[in-house]
């Protein structure tokens, strides 16, 4: 296992994992993948660490997927260079683990991926927000990080409620690039992958086989 940041020790762990601050608790138990939208908006504006909770140094990684690259922004708080490799290396959907984003369906379509039936409990009002609904069921996207000088951390406001930030701008100097894992193929594109393969297969010669290129 992949040992825990000195910068996390005081997490509380789940699994023998750290949980990140920004995860969502419901119940007790942590929803690994899924952010509480208030700790979220904390480390935001803060400019908090979205694992350890501490505040960014000089420098701090962004986690961007291309559609984060279209939109201009990433929609995650933003993490120490100390607290990425632990998150990749443990983190299923950075890993390459998860080859699929969740499945949510209609019915169990609460963050944390399970009804709630406590009346009192504030969690029925935290519903799945529209990014992680489309990507439900879908091939998982290529990520990378992006290290930032923390001087050039821009927050992007929420076209609907501009008091709300929507993520971290990505249009400021890059540092560095890192790519965690690449997207997992679609199934067209696998059908492609393997009929090349069973091309390249037939065409490769093997022991025994008349090679004009040899026939003096």
């Amino acid at each position: 296992m992949h040992p825990i940041p000195q910068r996390c020790a005081h997490r509380p762990l789940s699994g023998g994992l750290v949980v990140p601050y920004v995860s969502l608790i419901h119940g007790g138990h942590a929803a690994f993948g899924t952010l509480d939208a208030d700790r979220a908006r904390t480390a935001f504006l803060h400019r908090l660490c979205q694992i350890c909770r501490h505040p960014l140094d000089e420098r701090c990684f962004l986690i961007v997927r291309p559609a984060d690259i279209a939109r201009g922004h990433s929609p995650e708080p933003a993490l120490h260079p100390e607290c990425l490799p632990y998150t990749a290396a443990t983190c299923p959907m950075l890993n390459g683990q998860a080859t699929h984003y969740r499945q949510r369906s209609v019915l169990a379509s609460h963050p944390a991926g399970r009804p709630c039936t406590d009346p009192a409990c504030p969690c029925p009002s935290r519903k799945p927000d529209d990014d992680h609904a489309a990507r439900s069921g879908s091939p998982a996207d290529r990520y990378e990080a992006w290290m930032i000088d923390t001087r050039h951390y821009q927050l992007v406001p929420h076209p609907d409620t501009p008091d709300l930030p929507a993520g971290i701008s990505l249009n400021v100097p890059i540092l560095r690039e890192r790519t965690l894992r690449e997207a997992t193929p679609t199934a067209a594109q696998s059908a492609l992958l393997n009929l090349v393969h069973a091309v390249l297969a037939l065409g490769t010669p093997t022991d025994g086989m008349f090679h004009p290129e040899n026939d003096n």
